[in-house]
């Protein structure tokens, strides 16, 4: 007969009895198999990953014996090719995504670094659910995580649309760049705080 009303909404530093921001990267296990060998699967604090963190998963093959093995994908396309060649990219992307599940890659990073003149980027959020859908439709999303590093994720609501969307961490390499240039304009006062 108990009923409490949190708000704002649970947070992790407060209420860390009942919640938690760690995040599994990789293939999940078939919760019914029991008979299966048991996949391992990447734990990570939070779902937010620096740019640090994002390079040890990329190296990480050789640390864990081949247990993980991570693709990077681009979600650019040529800039020349305009808004109609967004539905070429994206097919290409999902197959790209296929192949490298189906050659054994269980981690896969969906990155928009390679974005320049000649280049731009898929939105984030489609490419990541066009990933997660495509792969549940071929029955191999549960074979490979999937970490998005991007530009593009500025706000919570980014954060949690591309969680929601299929991805189980994410990389936001502008955002923290950004954070980089501003402390190192300010006077060396506020940085040492």
């Amino acid at each position: 007969n108990f009923a409490q009303v949190t708000n704002p909404a649970i947070d992790p530093i407060r209420e860390e009895l009942v919640m938690s921001l760690v995040s599994l990267i990789g293939p999940r296990p078939n919760l019914l198999g029991f008979e299966e060998d048991l996949h391992k699967r990447l734990e990570v604090h939070q779902p937010i990953l620096t740019n640090t963190d994002l390079e040890k998963i990329r190296r990480i093959e050789s640390r864990t014996g081949g247990a993980f093995r991570t693709k990077t994908l681009s979600i650019c396309y040529a800039a020349d090719l305009g808004t109609t060649g967004m539905e070429l990219a994206l097919t290409r992307l999902g197959k790209q995504a296929e192949q490298a599940v189906l050659e054994g890659y269980n981690i896969l990073i969906l990155s928009d670094r390679g974005m320049n003149a000649d280049y731009i980027a898929i939105p984030a959020l489609l490419a990541t659910s066009s990933v997660h859908h495509h792969l549940i439709r071929k029955g191999l999303r549960t074979s490979s995580g999937l970490v998005v590093e991007t530009g593009e994720a500025r706000e919570v609501q980014h954060f949690c649309l591309l969680a929601g969307y299929g991805a189980e961490a994410i990389n936001p390499y502008v955002a923290f760049e950004t954070l980089s240039s501003i402390r190192n304009t300010l006077p060396k006062e506020l940085t040492e705080l």
